[in-house]
């Protein structure tokens, strides 16, 4: 197949990855991609949000398949642009991508649908929401509404630190238009896990459970992240689990989707909240619990999740895409799959670019080293990778155990370096802790 994949992160590096492991041999493409990228795709010079670009470059093209990696293009409209002209595109329309668009909305389709979830109230007022935290107890969730880049959600310990929130999104407009409504939720206590479901519009087909690392410092310490690392399988996933995930979370809100006239397609991110044997119960009375959802591969996740898939990749998606999905479409490889993001110093707050990174090429042959923010800059007289963004790269290791996986991961980062850069040292270590 001819395939476009859109976007420029660790994401998109690990499905063009995955799409050039396939043995039908795909010609790929990647807009705009990134350093890593180059070796395994043609990059095309049209940024993610660019929707008449792609749209153009598609027209001209015309790629059997458009898999699109990032939120924002999703919401934005991408696929619904690009099924106008008739050509495949692996992703949700606009309608389908508001389930992490707007958390308010994702709330009442999951409250329709019956979906177990933290209960939560919209406030666009600062005073009314400040005076609802005392119903909610802390610690207390305080939720942007739109996308935020990861960084829109807040557990916040003290009330000050609730109010200081409210603040940012309501008054000081931190977030932009993102935060005009805010969502006061109740904090779910567990495990966190993720589960990425392939979705064709009328079944689902769940890929290997994994976990991400949000905060920025190892004991799962400091500020949110966009993930620090991840790992798959999450033990906390267990068996028993699955076909609650799939029943009773996934499937009533492809259903409830359908009530309103939006055919779902593409990845349906259901990030949950798995409470102990013993724990106290949320307030829907499930141990599982919705506590958001996204409409693409997570990142993280994706680069840990899809070393541990066989088969052909881009069928699994192009069947999903054109709603014929088959339970033999996705093939999950025994064993484990580990990845450790490489950051720059001071993010997730302001950081620099441009810090040559040396060592790329020393990776083993159970090692994946994946591009999340870099670039080719002409220094020192030849063309050579840089820093472009706050989280740089993922390194992936994959194993018969989790122990071996996270092992290579590591071994895999001990050979890169550059100024500054940063990383988690405990990833898995809730597995561990087992």
């Amino acid at each position: 197949m001819k395939i476009l994949v859109v976007g420029s992160g660790g994401r998109e590096h690990a499905i063009a990855w995955r799409l050039a492991q396939d043995a039908e041999g795909h010609e790929i493409f990647c807009a705009p991609g990134n350093a890593g990228t180059v070796g395994i795709a043609t990059n095309v010079d049209i940024k993610a949000d660019d929707i008449a670009g792609i749209v153009a470059w598609s027209n001209r093209e015309r790629p059997d398949m458009v898999v699109v990696g990032p939120e924002a293009p999703l919401v934005a409209g991408l696929v619904d642009a690009l099924e106008r002209e008739g050509i495949v595109a692996f992703g949700p329309v606009a309608a389908g991508a508001r389930m992490e668009g707007s958390k308010r909305f994702a709330k009442e389709v999951m409250d329709a649908a019956g979906v177990p979830t933290g209960a939560a109230e919209v406030y666009t007022d600062p005073v009314a929401a400040k005076a609802a935290l005392a119903k909610f107890g802390l610690p207390v969730v305080i939720k942007a509404d739109g996308l935020a880049a990861g960084k829109g959600v807040i557990v916040a310990e003290t009330t000050a630190d609730a109010e200081a929130a409210i603040d940012d999104m309501l008054v000081v407009s931190k977030f932009g238009a993102a935060g005009a409504e805010v969502l006061i939720e109740e904090f779910l206590n567990g495990e966190e896990c993720s589960i990425l479901a392939i979705v064709d519009g009328n079944d689902a087909i769940l890929l290997p459970s994994s976990q991400d690392h949000k905060r920025v410092f190892d004991g799962d310490k400091g500020p949110n992240t966009g993930g620090m690392g991840a790992y798959s399988p999450a033990p906390v996933v267990t068996d028993d689990l699955i076909p609650i995930i799939k029943d009773r979370i996934i499937m009533p809100v492809v259903n409830e989707l359908k009530k309103r006239g939006i055919v779902y397609r593409g990845i349906l991110y259901a990030g949950l909240m798995v409470t102990p044997e013993g724990g106290k119960i949320a307030r829907s009375g499930s141990r599982v619990n919705v506590v958001e959802f996204n409409a693409r591969f997570g990142d993280p996740e994706t680069e840990a999740v899809l070393p541990r898939l066989g088969g052909s990749f881009a069928t699994a998606l192009m069947h999903a895409a054109k709603g014929c999905l088959k339970p033999d479409d996705v093939v999950v490889k025994p064993g484990a799959a580990a990845t450790v993001i490489i950051a720059s110093g001071g993010y997730p707050g302001s950081y620099q670019k441009g810090k040559v990174i040396s060592g790329l090429g020393d990776a083993g042959k159970d090692e994946i080293v994946f591009h999340c923010g870099t670039k080719f800059d002409h220094v020192e007289g030849g063309n050579t990778v840089v820093t472009a963004g706050g989280r740089v790269l993922s390194v992936t290791g994959c194993g018969d155990t989790l122990r071996e996986a996270v092992d290579r991961a590591y071994a895999g980062v001990s050979g890169i370096s550059f100024d500054g850069m940063f990383y988690r040292h405990d990833i898995a270590h809730r597995a561990f802790e087992r």
